[in-house]
């Protein structure tokens, strides 16, 4: 299997999404000191400033959409399926998760929306790339 252009940003968005726990950690740390932001959080109980709370959200929302991508970019890649739309919507994929993230984090809501719609598209375009081929 060929190491492609999704695959490569598929790649990035991973390891961006593997880093997003950074900030919000930090945040419980310096809000609540080392050993309460080690500790096992309450149930159901974001700690911490607002915006560290969005980050986690913003998180666990990337980690979401990523389950449903990666696979998507993966059969397409295992399938031979490689056109300037899967190689773009990779690169709108990586790019509006990471404008998603900082929104969300920031507490912009408009521009948050805009940004997983886009994401949701990017993903949406591998879904019809892989179902029309075998259709």
């Amino acid at each position: 299997m060929a190491f492609t252009p999704e695959l490569r940003l598929l790649a990035l968005v991973s390891c961006a999404t593997a880093l997003m726990w950074i900030p919000y950690l930090t945040a419980r740390i310096f809000s609540q000191g080392m050993w309460p932001a080690l500790d096992n959080p309450k149930t159901g109980h974001l700690s911490g400033p607002a915006w560290a709370q969005r980050a986690k959200l913003a998180h666990a929302n990337a980690v979401e959409n990523l389950v449903v991508f990666a696979p998507l970019v993966v059969v397409a890649t295992l399938a031979g399926i490689q056109t300037p739309g899967t190689v773009l919507a990779a690169k709108v994929y990586l790019v509006a998760r990471l404008v998603h993230y900082v929104v969300f984090t920031a507490g912009i809501p408009v521009l948050r929306t805009l940004a997983f719609l886009a994401g949701f598209a990017a993903t949406m375009t591998f879904a019809v790339a892989i179902i029309s081929r075998f259709a």
